[in-house]
């Protein structure tokens, strides 16, 4: 078997062993990238050192030699990192975010900086300024956004782990459009520092693997304190593989009605359906909770995050850095600049943005779209004195065709209709596979209380292990 098919815990097994050494690991999945980015698009910017002295690596953590991809708003320094974004083009960052810094700590190889969405904006990565990057089960199909270039990248075997943000779904969906795992953790729980920023109080950065127990192992390096994050939790860093296996027997798992409602596919709806009835014979509970402010969270959440974004892109204005186009003057210059360097997606949500926040209509939306977050929370906080976890959809539908909702943005918006809570909320979630139908994979998403990571974590492990749906390698367009 190709070593780039094998999971990190395998992999290091092996090297252990003297069976392979981290360069074999390394090679395999190089050539991976070769043989079917091409197809796949899932990076913007390669790393054609990567190999460099890899075998050297001191670390003994189970990530040191381990190749993956890190989604382009995460800064890497001396590698380019542009978001996206036409704006950032030539952007090379001067320090690393504290999320990379653990990384080559522990050794990890960073392959590539994966393709997304301009600065996080969108639910497909057909927004990005650079390419499309194509789901790697069905290459007319989406891979899912804004971290679709981390996730696609993972699925198709061209990284074994990779780092995405999740802002609103980001890092759940594309995990859930390609079949594989995708953690979104509790906010403050993973150092945002050197994450540029999209909207400020929904950003986290998460991680997306083959497996769940990849997933606890890529968390072990990320997670933690960072004094540079203002919005850190100071708690001690967990080791999330140490009660895995513990199972969810006693388990309560509750099911939010909002979300089984109209909009869910026939597909969707089944696949849901059997992971309930499988958590049933695994020993859960399965319970029926109300959340009735959730019809409310898409408005709610597209009024914050707008309004973030509006004043965190503010300092994108042709002078410090990034693209400069000249003008006649200062107005004139910033103007063409965001102009040109801006998609189109991307000045929408700044001008609804900066709606929002004028002064004739904060108090009308942006105030309001606060409260009604607060009253978000409250329904989580409700629910989580009932039941231990929740189990939903990630995403109404399957990976969509390319271009099919590009000329309708509320319908693309619809596509976050049952992740955006989570991120209003600041709970962690986990996004895993629970089913194929018509050769596409389906996700579900694990929402639990606060700091449940290591919860989240043992009950998609104890569903993955007689789900067979681990660690598959999708064709990308060719032979399985």
């Amino acid at each position: 078997m190709e070593l780039y098919r094998q999971t990190i815990n395998q992999l290091q097994t092996k090297i252990t062993a003297g069976e392979i050494t981290a360069s074999d690991v390394v090679a395999s999945v190089s050539k991976r990238i070769t043989e079917v980015d091409a197809a796949v698009e899932a990076f913007i910017t390669v790393c054609a050192d990567a190999k460099a002295n890899v075998d050297n690596i001191i670390s003994r953590s189970p990530l040191a030699g381990m190749p993956g991809a890190v989604k382009d708003n995460i800064c890497t320094q001396g590698i380019r990192t542009t978001c996206g974004s036409r704006i950032l083009e030539n952007f090379i960052p001067p320090y690393n975010a504290t999320v990379v810094d653990r990384l080559n700590e522990a050794g990890a190889v960073i392959i590539g900086k994966a393709n997304q969405d301009e600065f996080g904006m969108g639910s497909s990565t057909e927004n990005s300024g650079y390419h499309i990057t194509r789901n790697p089960w069905d290459l007319s199909r989406v891979p899912g956004g804004s971290s679709g270039g981390s996730a696609a990248a993972v699925a198709s075997g061209q990284a074994l782990w990779a780092l995405g943000s999740d802002t609103g779904g980001s890092v759940r969906l594309p995990a859930a459009f390609c079949g594989i795992v995708g953690l979104k953790p509790t906010y403050g729980r993973v150092s945002r520092y050197g994450l540029v920023a999209y909207a400020s109080s929904l950003d986290t950065i998460g991680a997306l693997t083959r497996d769940v127990y990849d997933n606890a192992l890529v968390m072990n390096v990320i997670a933690g304190y960072d004094e540079h994050d203002s919005t850190s939790i100071n708690i001690p860093r967990e080791d999330y593989t140490a009660n895995i296996a513990a199972g969810v027997r006693g388990l309560k798992i509750g099911l939010p009605k909002q979300y089984y409602g109209e909009g869910l596919s026939p597909e969707v709806a089944l696949a849901l359906e059997q992971a309930i009835q499988t958590y049933r014979e695994l020993g859960a509970e399965i319970i029926e909770v109300d959340m009735p402010n959730t019809d409310y969270a898409l408005s709610t959440y597209y009024i914050i995050a707008t309004a973030e974004a509006s004043s965190n892109l503010a300092r994108y204005d042709g002078v410090s850095y990034g693209l400069r186009v000249e003008g006649d003057n200062i107005v004139d210059m910033s103007e063409k600049t965001r102009e040109q360097g801006f998609s189109e997606e991307v000045r929408r949500r700044i001008m609804l943005g900066t709606y929002t926040l004028s002064a004739g209509y904060y108090d009308a939306y942006y105030n309001k779209a606060l409260k009604v977050r607060r009253l978000i929370k409250n329904d989580f906080d409700a629910a989580f004195k009932i039941v231990d976890l929740l189990l939903t959809p990630v995403a109404p539908t399957q990976a969509f065709k390319i271009g099919e909702k590009t000329d309708d943005p509320l319908t693309m918006y619809l596509s976050d209709v049952c992740t955006v809570t989570v991120n209003l909320a600041g709970v962690p979630a986990l996004s895993l596979p629970c089913a194929f139908a018509n050769n596409l994979p389906i996700g579900m998403q694990l929402i639990g209380a606060p700091l449940s990571e290591a919860l989240l974590l043992r009950a998609g492990y104890a569903f993955e292990r007689v789900s067979g749906l681990a660690n598959k390698i999708a064709p990308c367009g060719g032979e399985q």
